[in-house]
């Protein structure tokens, strides 16, 4: 059964706690720092969607913008976590 809950998460469930414990610290800091709350990100995502219902066919270049936006970030360090993971 250890095994299985160990699997699922990645890790024992006690260093799973710790990592996400400071994952979520850091995360609040940078939040607070860009004076954003949990709200805010919901009313963001909630706006992003309006304007995609109101513009039709011009949100999808909007849309695809922020992907390729994204994707410039994602990418390059889904490549570089993945050759460090590699080595192991």
């Amino acid at each position: 059964m250890s095994d299985g809950v160990n699997r699922f998460l990645g890790d024992t469930p006690a260093r799973v706690l710790i990592k996400l414990i400071i994952v979520s610290l850091v995360v609040g800091v940078v939040m607070s720092a860009f004076d954003w709350s949990p709200m805010d990100i919901l009313y963001g995502i909630e706006n992003f969607f309006r304007r995609i219902w109101n513009l039709g066919f011009g949100a999808i270049e909007r849309f695809a913008g922020y992907f390729l936006l994204g994707a410039v970030v994602v990418i390059p360090c889904f490549i570089l976590l993945r050759l460090l993971s590699y080595r192991r």
